[in-house]
């Protein structure tokens, strides 16, 4: 099973591994012919209703392979307001091969008359809120007929995840026969009273096994937000070292938070503020984090998003305890990186815990890791859900597994420039700015409009583990390409925002 989000970025992924979005079209739109023709006869009638989104690509396609059936493309809208170039490309070659077309400009223009097959191609997967015109109207024509209804990845009005309508209980939804998804089957999709088929369009594993741009799909700001909306990230650490805590909060920064504050140890506040005008420092009594600082520091992290703890902080056993005894108490969500490392797997805690190790790190915490990649993500795999917290472990392929062990993904960006000190602070501070935005997959493109819904909650800490290693491995080849292996840590902060908004 997969979600229609994970779809999503699967179906980019696919593309940026060099498999062209047309081929995966001219894939989806044969298996949709071939499930009309098992339900059909030749000369039979056969009515694919069609939106101007990719869904509606799909369909068009499928019309090319039925010649032998007597088809009718009917599409809601007019045709420059097709929403993709593929899909553009389809129905041109749909007139060019002269298969009959009608345009649909209003709903009450619409006229299925009684066919013996209705392909629903209106609206695919990622589109919430009730069905509108003309494709309210079109939906209540499909489920009128006496006919077999296919629909295509899912039925229109449907929401492929649950089941449920999209509009809410006893909104309008096409009523299939037959469903025709694609790749593998939509937790929603075996709830409905319907036959479904999953069709293999020819993606790769590896769209799902490693970490690609699908995985970054939503991540930015919503021009209409305002200061903090974006997230706001917490760095404690510092104390032997100044400069891994402000690599994590400028990183943080870098990377989308929209205010980052560093609690440090008060001997090194005035060096850790010295390497950013950008960062708000908060000087802790003392040289070292130590328990005499929980309370100024729970204060401080209560109204954070996300708090990134461990940079710079050293091995002290004051800094450890000071560690144990916040995780103990703390309740929101933070990244673990560094010496804070080590405490977790003893720690009962109801935070929601991202874990950085390095491979030597894994094995501190009491983790094993092996040399194939795919053997050590089924280690990492198992540890995560032993200990109950995402966990990203650095390496030549970075491995992600989530709390519960049920998912797991391996990063191959980054290059070997990338084990000088201080990179996987970055990584640190990335992966909480992400941690800390909304989620960016209750943004979902409506291919009517091309506009986004408003986005709701925070991201999912396995999704902002992933996305944050391979921005980092990509800031970092961006580096390298400029650097050579003589790439330092800084490098790779200015270089995130392309790395995370340009792909």
């Amino acid at each position: 099973m997969i979600s229609s989000d994970r779809m999503a970025a699967v179906d980019a992924n696919a593309a940026a591994l060099g498999v062209p979005r047309k081929q995966l079209m001219e894939s989806s739109g044969n298996a949709v012919a071939r499930e009309v023709r098992a339900a059909s006869d030749p000369g039979d009638a056969v009515a694919l209703v069609c939106g101007r989104g990719n869904n509606g690509g799909d369909a068009f396609v499928a019309a090319r392979f039925l010649a032998d059936r007597d088809v009718t493309v009917h599409l809601l809208g007019r045709p420059e307001s097709i929403g993709t170039d593929i899909a553009r490309e389809n129905w041109e070659a749909l007139r060019a091969a002269e298969v009959p077309t009608e345009t649909v400009a209003d709903s009450a223009d619409l006229d299925l008359g009684s066919p013996d097959v209705v392909v629903d191609a209106m609206l695919g997967t990622g589109v919430s809120g009730a069905l509108r015109e003309p494709e309210r109207t079109a939906a209540e024509a499909v489920n009128s007929l006496d006919a077999t209804v296919i629909a295509v990845d899912v039925p229109s009005g449907v929401d492929a995840d649950t089941a449920d309508p999209t509009g809410g209980e006893g909104a309008v939804a096409v009523e299939a026969d037959r469903v025709v998804t694609f790749h593998d089957g939509k937790p929603g999709l075996d709830r409905l009273d319907a036959g479904v088929t999953v069709a293999d369009i020819g993606i790769p594993a590896a769209a799902e096994r490693y970490t690609g741009p699908g995985d970054l799909l939503g991540f930015g700001r919503d021009p209409d937000s305002h200061k903090g909306e974006n997230g706001e990230v917490l760095v404690v650490g510092g104390g032997p070292y100044t400069g891994a805590p402000a690599l994590s909060a400028r990183a943080a920064l870098r990377a989308g938070a929209d205010l980052v504050r560093v609690a440090c140890p008060a001997n090194v506040a005035d060096e850790v503020q010295g390497y950013s005008a950008d960062l708000i420092v908060r000087g802790l009594p003392g040289e070292r984090l130590s328990p005499d600082h929980l309370e100024r520091v729970a204060d401080l992290a209560a109204d954070r998003d996300v708090v990134v703890i461990g940079p710079g902080m050293g091995d002290a056993e004051v800094s450890v305890e000071f560690v144990r005894r916040f995780l103990a108490d703390f309740s929101g969500r933070a990244v673990v990186d560094a010496d804070a490392l080590r405490v977790v797997p003893e720690v009962e805690t109801e935070a929601e815990l991202i874990c950085t190790p390095h491979q030597g790190e894994l094995r501190g915490m009491g983790g094993e890791t092996a040399e194939d990649p795919t053997e050590r993500a089924d280690l990492v795999r198992a540890f995560a859900a032993e200990v109950g917290h995402t966990i990203l472990v650095k390496g030549r392929y970075d491995v992600i597994a989530s709390d519960d062990g049920e998912r797991v993904r391996q990063n191959r960006t980054g290059n070997p420039g990338m084990t000088v000190g201080g990179t996987g602070d970055v990584l640190a501070g990335t992966v909480g700015a992400l941690a800390a935005q909304t989620d960016p997959r209750t943004a979902q493109t409506d291919p009517r409009t091309t506009q986004k819904a408003p986005k709701t909650g925070r991201t999912d800490p396995f999704q902002a583990a992933a996305a944050g290693a391979y921005v980092n491995g990509l800031a970092g080849d961006a580096a390298a390409e400029a650097n050579g292996h003589g790439l330092v840590a800084t490098d790779l902060i200015d270089r995130l925002p392309h790395a995370l908004y340009d792909e």
